[in-house]
């Protein structure tokens, strides 16, 4: 569990440094790219150690898995939430399209 939750915080964190600039547009491009890094800094913080304290209890597909499915949720909160965007029937076809990948990478066969 530990893992699943470092790993959550550390995507808030990346999904701001990659998309949280789009509402300052206004902005110059280096000044959002700095303050980009600074808030992925503070995401690797929480992703390396999820990772480590993952291995072994997952494998790094597993491990990806797990990042991308935490990586869909919080960017749909985000992009309705944050940037107030529409969520789309097609996004709840798409993910589930993906859960069913999780299925089969977790399957023990």
């Amino acid at each position: 569990m530990r893992t699943i939750i470092l790993l959550a915080i550390s995507n808030i964190f990346m999904t701001f440094a990659w998309y949280g600039h789009l509402k300052f547009r206004d902005k110059p491009l280096f000044l959002v790219i700095i303050a980009s890094w600074l808030i992925a800094f503070l995401e690797y913080l929480f992703q390396v150690p999820a990772n480590r304290i993952g291995y072994g209890q997952f494998n790094a597909a597993q491990l990806k898995t797990i990042q991308e499915v935490i990586t869909l949720v919080v960017f749909s909160v985000f992009s309705v939430f944050y940037l107030k965007e529409d969520f789309r029937w097609n996004y709840v076809v798409g993910f589930g399209l993906i859960a069913l990948a999780v299925f089969f990478i977790f399957k023990k066969w």
